[in-house]
């Protein structure tokens, strides 16, 4: 028996779109192969297709992402506003119970949960714009250095609508596709979202709880160490540059630091690191990353989207202690 897509097709005409994706012969051949793997409707995935337009400021933003025009002192303007962290404060208090629960669950310490969301979407505020089916098909069949990977996930999102019945038309995330509090792109969501309250629904557009526990799972699943260190920030001009910034995941001992020139480093000798350097707003910012760091990065491939992370959620920690003295 075949499987329908929820609410689909019954409430929508192509013309109220216009779009045109279900005459393209390579979206007919996707919607055939997915048809068959899956067991969906091949006339009623074509309906969809009639509805996705294709948006040329998606492919205008995924062509200049931050990380290629932006330094660590941009970010910093950027992500560490009393704004953002006062937000955060906010987040934290009326979401205390659900963020303790997510450290008691998966080790990860609130401010950390709140950072990420607060960095991804200002704690819910800002989730994106861009329907979902717009900005996958967009970039799916008309963006050819990440098709492959593009097609992948619009196949992962369309079987997250089926999974959470969700009407396909309605959900709006960044122009990438990532979706909700933490902007899950579709094959995350399906991953990693849990239904932390309960209620039967993984749901992180709309339930802060779900949002706060899937962030933490997200995490926990990709080597978050209870109660360790993030990074280090360290005094190392003098060490050779070619060390610095070559590779995400920590790549070098603190004994072959300390056999080029590091000194006072308060870890072990056979801990991996990752030494980088950031130009900040004095200048140059040398850190070493530490194996939650790097997990950070799994989150976004970018040391400079960890490092906003890790320093708006101390800011967010020392404001929530402050709190408490008072």
């Amino acid at each position: 028996m075949k499987i329908y897509l929820f609410l689909l097709s019954i409430f929508f005409t192509a013309a109220a779109y216009g779009g045109n994706y279900a005459d393209r012969e390579e979206v007919k051949v996707f919607v055939k192969e997915l048809a068959a793997s899956e067991s969906f409707n091949e006339k009623e995935l074509l309906s969809v297709f009639a509805h996705a337009q294709y948006k040329q400021k998606i492919i205008d933003a995924i062509s200049r992402p931050a990380e290629r025009v932006l330094n660590w002192s941009r970010y910093q303007d950027i992500f560490l506003t009393e704004r953002r962290v006062a937000g955060g404060i906010a987040f934290m208090r009326d979401h205390r119970e659900a963020l303790e629960a997510a450290e008691r669950k998966y080790g990860v310490p609130p401010e950390i949960v709140t950072a990420i969301i607060g960095v991804e979407t200002m704690y819910g505020s800002i989730t994106g714009g861009y329907r979902v089916l717009d900005a996958l098909s967009t970039l799916a069949f008309d963006y050819p250095p990440r098709s492959s990977f593009f097609r992948s996930e619009l196949k992962q999102f369309i079987l997250l609508v089926r999974e959470e019945r969700q009407m396909i038309t309605n959900l709006t995330g960044s122009y990438a596709g990532a979706m909700g509090l933490g902007q899950f792109i579709p094959s995350s969501y399906r991953a990693y979202a849990v239904d932390f309250d309960g209620d039967g629904i993984r749901d992180i557009w709309n339930n802060p709880t779900d949002a706060i526990g899937s962030v933490a799972n997200y995490l926990s699943r990709h080597g978050w160490l209870r109660d360790e260190k993030i990074t280090l920030r360290v005094e190392a001009e003098g060490l050779p540059q070619n060390i610095f910034n070559a590779s995400l995941k920590p790549s070098k001992s603190i004994r072959e630091l300390v056999s080029l020139g590091l000194h006072e480093i308060p870890l072990q000798s056979d801990e991996m690191v990752s030494p980088m350097r950031l130009v900040g707003k004095s200048g140059d910012e040398f850190w070493l990353g530490l194996t939650n760091f790097y997990v950070i990065t799994r989150y976004n491939h970018s040391r400079l989207y960890a490092m906003a992370v890790f320093q708006l959620s101390e800011d967010l920690r020392s404001g929530m202690l402050g709190l408490v003295s008072r």
